[in-house]
C-alpha cells in the first residue's frame, strides 16, 4: 500500500482533509473510529512520552518507534508526523525520514525554526534564516523516496510570512503551512502568494488561529487541516475531571451505565488493533 500516494489522493479531492492530533495508541484507537487520518503530533508526543512540554526533548528514534507502532495497528490511516525542525541537523532529518518512508509514514513535516524551539502558537519562536533552512528542506526532499513533505514556518512578521511561504511554495515539498496564523485575511494572503500549492492549517485550542469548520477553511482555498491536541487536551479534562469525582466520592467508582466505559468497552476497541483481525476487518468492508 503506498501511504504517500493515498495521501496525495486525498489532499487532491474536493474540501478539506482533516487529520487529527494523537499522542499514545489509546488516542489514536479512538480517533480511527471517526476519521481516516492521524497528525502524529510533537506537541501531544513530549506531553505523553516525556510528560514535557514541546520545547525540543523529542529523540527522533522514539517517535520513529510510536509511528511504526501506529502503521502495524492502523494499516489504512494516513500518518502524517510531525518532526519539528528534523531534530536539529539536516544529515538527522534526512535519517529520520528515511526510516519514517520505510516503516510506512504518509507523510512529514518540517518547519524553520531554530532552538531552543517553541510550540507554533506561543511566543517566543525564532527562526532559521530562509537559506539555511532551504538547504536543509532540499536534503530532505533529495532523501525521500515517495513521502508527502510538508514545508512550515513559523515567521510572525506579515512581510516575512509572505516572502517565506512564496520561497516554500516554489520548492519540490508537497504542501506549505504558515504556523500560527492569526486571522482569515492571512489565510487569504498566503493562498494567494502560495499559488497552485496545497495549503495546510493547524488549529489548536488556545492557539493564535482562528476556530474554523472544515466548510469555512475549504472556502479559503486550505486543503489540510491538522488538529494538533483535541485528544490530548479532552484526555486531560476528563481525567481530571474523574479524579475530582473519585476524590469527592471517598474513592467509590462512579455507577457503571449504559454510557459508561468498562473493560468489555475498551477491550473491544484496542482488539481492533491487533493485526491479525485486520484482513477480517477488510473483508468485511469489501
Amino acid at each position: 500500500m503506498n501511504h504517500p500516494a493515498r495521501l496525495r489522493t486525498a489532499i487532491a479531492a474536493d474540501g478539506t482533509t482533516p487529520l487529527i492530533g494523537v499522542f499514545d495508541m489509546l488516542s489514536a484507537s479512538v480517533s480511527a473510529q471517526h476519521y481516516d487520518g492521524m497528525f502524529i503530533s510533537g506537541f501531544g508526543f513530549a506531553a505523553s512520552h516525556y510528560g514535557l512540554p514541546d520545547i525540543g526533548f523529542i529523540a527522533w528514534p522514539d517517535i520513529v518507534a510510536f509511528v511504526q507502532r501506529l502503521r502495524l495497528a492502523f494499516p489504512r490511516q494516513h500518518l502524517l508526523v510531525d518532526i519539528d525542525d528534523g531534530y536539529v541537523d539536516p544529515e538527522t532529518a534526512c535519517h529520520t525520514v528515511q526510516h519514517l518512508e520505510a516503516i510506512g509514514a504518509s507523510g512529514v513535516i518540517l518547519e524553520d525554526q531554530k532552538r531552543p524551539r517553541r510550540c507554533g502558537h506561543v511566543d517566543g519562536k525564532q527562526i532559521l534564516p530562509l537559506e539555511e533552512y532551504l538547504e536543509k528542506l532540499h536534503m530532505v526532499l533529495d532523501a525521500r523516496r515517495d513521502l508527502v513533505v510538508v514545508a512550515r514556518t513559523d515567521a510572525t512578521e506579515e512581510a516575512e510570512i509572505l516572502r517565506r511561504a512564496k520561497a516554500l511554495a516554489a520548492t519540490d515539498a508537497d504542501v506549505v503551512l504558515v504556523d500560527g496564523v492569526r486571522s482569515v485575511d492571512w489565510i487569504r494572503k498566503v493562498r494567494d502568494v502560495i499559488g497552485d500549492k496545497p495549503l495546510l492549517f493547524n488549529q489548536i485550542a488556545g492557539g493564535k488561529s482562528p476556530r474554523l469548520s472544515l466548510s469555512e477553511l475549504t472556502e479559503l482555498g486550505v486543503d489540510v487541516a491538522i488538529y494538533s491536541t483535541p485528544c490530548l487536551f479532552a484526555a486531560q479534562s476528563a481525567m481530571d475531571a474523574a479524579m475530582v469525582r473519585l476524590k469527592e466520592d471517598d474513592g467509590r467508582l462512579p455507577e457503571f451505565t449504559s454510557s459508561s466505559i468498562g473493560v468489555a468497552e475498551c477491550l473491544g476497541l484496542l482488539e481492533k488493533n491487533i493485526s491479525r483481525n485486520h484482513g477480517r476487518e477488510a473483508a468485511a468492508l469489501a
